[in-house]
């Protein structure tokens, strides 16, 4: 007789974290309760081994470098889902709306007036030293004012429940793809999941990318062209590029495809040349154009920033946002909403200290054995010390290359992200979870419900990055 999954979780030991399925309260209590009257811990690995599966001959990759085993991975899912209450959802929604409105404002004061900075909010010195400021963009104002298009921002919960921000991505953020997929697959393979239960939809985000993308076209094209430009095949996220352009319905372009001629960007087609409004880009700043950024770049499009400052396309996201996500601007973002909007954050953000500054520097590098120390402008998980659980070695060599350059290192308190059930070979067993919801802006923000869970596989893990061994779980906001 097949154990249900209640009763599977019992002797589920949480070790004191907080878990989304044994502590999310009374409505989330009600869903499990629900939904595992004929799951057992066989079935669930059963289906599980079937989402495998089913994934590998779809051809739904990743890749990873530097691995012997090779680049190209199946994406990895847990088939358990996290579930978040409707009313939570909604704070959360709220928040993020408020927070990327603020950073939309941040960014145009900070390549236009600069108030903030003259009103001592928030120092010269830190906003000229960003890798990721863009001297360039000075002056420039995107089609409709529109800098932050489309954002992943990362969430956690910490043990005593609360959900802060772990950080903001306003460049290529990654991983939507997945998202959809995800869902695809939980359908095919745990249907009955989804029987009596509302479940937020989420397959309508390439409608509403590709309509935000439309609605940030320069204002003189009736009927806009909009294409998703890649680096090409050998990028970590091709297969979600391919994915998306499919999904809209438009031109999936490497920067051979594109020249610039009279003022404006046109796209090669077996029909000749083709006037392109909206690039939706997957390209990092650096490799946008040569003729303004790296000279040696083979990815971008030569002269596309003087058509875009001029007007005449728009680039998503923006050149130049990236200092907004830079992690040392990250510790401004409450006042920066408090600036700009004039109302109190939502969401917190995790407690941060700058290495910048020589105070707070002191305070890091007296307690760097508690704290998690982070480079201000790496992404995927890359260059984090873990203080508590790092051998002296790492710590001092941290601290050495804090002295050195102090202004490319913040330090955080190390949180503990919160758990859900997750399939494992011994049954179901805690793992570590983030959240990032993904955030269009267009002529609305617009929040897709839920967003990528990764989830750390490896036990006691709260690495959740699928390049260092994580893996995703679909995201079930309840609607009722």
């Amino acid at each position: 007789m097949a154990v249900p999954l209640v009763r599977s979780l019992e002797g589920y030991e949480t070790n004191g974290n907080f878990d989304e399925y044994t502590s999310g309260g009374k409505r989330i209590e009600a869903f499990v309760e629900k939904v595992s009257a004929n799951l057992s811990a066989d079935v669930l690995r059963m289906r599980q081994q079937a989402a495998m599966e089913h994934l590998h001959q779809l051809g739904i990759t990743f890749n990873v470098y530097g691995h012997d085993d090779g680049v190209e991975k199946v994406w990895p899912i847990d088939i358990l889902p996290r579930v978040i209450g409707g009313d939570e959802w909604g704070t959360i929604e709220a928040g993020l709306k408020q927070r990327i409105q603020a950073l939309n404002l941040f960014l145009d004061d900070i390549y236009g007036e600069q108030r903030i900075i003259a009103e001592g909010l928030i120092p010269k010195s830190l906003i000229a030293s960003a890798d990721s400021f863009r001297d360039v963009c000075r002056g420039q104002r995107p089609p409709h004012g529109v800098w932050t298009h489309i954002t992943g921002t990362d969430l956690i919960r910490h043990s005593d429940g609360t959900i802060y921000v772990l950080e903001d991505n306003l460049r290529c953020p990654s991983g939507v793809s997945y998202v959809l997929e995800n869902r695809e697959v939980m359908k095919r393979v745990l249907p009955e999941l989804f029987s009596g239960v509302g479940v937020a939809p989420v397959e309508e985000y390439p409608e509403l990318l590709l309509k935000t993308l439309i609605e940030t076209a320069p204002e003189r094209r009736e009927a806009p062209t909009v294409v998703l430009l890649t680096p090409g095949v050998y990028n970590s996220a091709y297969f979600e590029h391919c994915y998306l352009a499919q999904q809209m319905g438009v031109e999936l372009v490497c920067g051979d495809d594109l020249i610039v001629q009279d003022g404006t960007v046109k796209m090669r087609t077996t029909k000749g040349l083709e006037q392109v409004d909206v690039i939706y880009r997957r390209i990092d700043d650096d490799f946008l154009d040569p003729e303004c950024f790296r000279e040696d770049s083979l990815l971008g499009v030569p002269g596309l920033m003087e058509v875009y400052q001029a007007g005449n396309v728009t680039l998503a996201n923006a050149p130049g946002n990236g200092v907004a996500d830079d992690k040392a601007i990250y510790a401004y973002v409450p006042e920066i909403i408090r600036y700009y909007l004039s109302e109190e954050p939502k969401l917190a953000n995790v407690p941060t200290y700058i290495c910048d500054d020589s105070k707070q520097r002191q305070y890091v590098l007296e307690h760097i054995h508690e704290l998690v120390v982070k480079p201000t402008n790496e992404s995927g998980g890359y260059g984090i010390v873990l203080g508590p659980i790092a051998s002296k070695a790492e710590l001092a060599e941290t601290a050495a290359a804090i002295q050195a350059d102090p202004r490319n290192f913040i330090a955080q308190p190390m949180l503990c992200l919160s758990t859900v059930p997750t399939v494992t070979d011994a049954g179901l067993a805690p793992r570590h979870v983030d959240l990032r919801p993904f955030i269009l802006y267009g002529k609305e923000i617009r929040v897709m419900p839920g967003g990528l869970t990764r989830v750390a596989l490896r036990e006691g893990s709260m690495v959740v990055n699928s390049s260092q061994g994580g893996g995703s779980k679909d995201t079930w906001v309840l609607t009722q």
